[in-house]
């Protein structure tokens, strides 16, 4: 069965993760394509200053648009997915006995493979969009038969991405929520476990960035990592992409959880799976 409610709160989780994070975001998107060489805003500081120097508060948004009309769409899609695939597998293999069906006595596979599901289910959408939003933050021009440059990337980003954090959050709910008894808010447990995602992946999301920005043409992903490699840029932007992830994905969590819980008690729905 779809899971409708999935559908629709992950579309309130991306407009808030779209409002609250882009001026991060953006200032991610410029430290990653920024090269760690001569030239270059040597630290996060100078980059955000150059920024509202020459483009003022209005440059912090930029790109924001597409993002805006594409970050709803691309969540709602991972949850969704995400909330339909999970109690599907449930249902046709059976839910996972914690005690001999885990792997390393916390990892649900049943989670790890809806979160793979998700995570492609995002990507499927957000390619396109991610493509615009690069070029607009960093005022680079393209055309239509760019949109999907990167696009592979993406894919492999975000099935990595979402399918890391709907298993750090499983995990968090076991071993803390459960086995210790400490209850957190939905903002700090997302946030925690969104920050330890983009840990896992980040050089992943550099050279994605890289590849979409039009300034490594016909460069290939492997051309890009040994690049990243030799010039130090594996973690580039990582300071402040951890401040965006943590904030924006909290606040939309708590968003998520608010929404999900609303239409679940008033269609009267099955029980949430995040």
């Amino acid at each position: 069965m779809i899971s409708v409610e999935g559908f629709i709160a992950g579309f309130a989780y991306g407009a808030t993760t779209v409002c609250v994070g882009q001026p991060m975001e953006t200032l991610k998107t410029l430290r990653q394509v920024q090269s760690a060489s001569p030239g270059t805003p040597s630290s996060l500081f100078r980059t955000a200053a150059s920024l509202y120097e020459t483009a003022g508060v209005r440059g912090f948004y930029r790109g924001g648009m597409p993002l805006l009309l594409g970050g709803g769409l691309m969540r709602s899609a991972q949850f969704g997915v995400y909330s339909s695939v999970l109690p599907a597998l449930d249902r046709r293999f059976g839910k996972v006995d914690p005690t001999t069906g885990y792997w390393f006595g916390c990892v649900n596979p049943h989670v790890v493979a809806a979160g793979w599901a998700g995570g492609i289910g995002r990507g499927l959408v957000e390619g396109p969009f991610e493509m615009v939003k690069v070029r607009r933050q960093i005022q680079s021009g393209w055309s239509f038969g760019d949109v999907f440059n990167g696009f592979g990337t993406t894919l492999v980003r975000n099935s990595f991405l979402f399918g890391s954090f709907v298993l750090y959050m499983d995990i968090f709910r076991q071993q803390v929520e459960e086995r210790l008894d400490v209850k957190v808010t939905p903002f700090i447990r997302a946030g925690i476990c969104a920050n330890l995602a983009w840990l896992t992946i980040w050089p992943l999301d550099v050279i994605k960035t890289r590849r979409q920005s039009g300034k490594y043409d016909g460069k290939s992903v492997m051309w890009l990592l040994k690049d990243v490699i030799q010039k130090g840029d594996l973690y580039r932007g990582l300071s402040v992409g951890m401040l965006r992830s943590f904030i924006a994905n909290g606040a939309s969590m708590e968003v998520f959880t608010i929404v999900e819980r609303e239409l679940r008690e008033r269609f009267h729905l099955s029980d949430r799976v995040m």
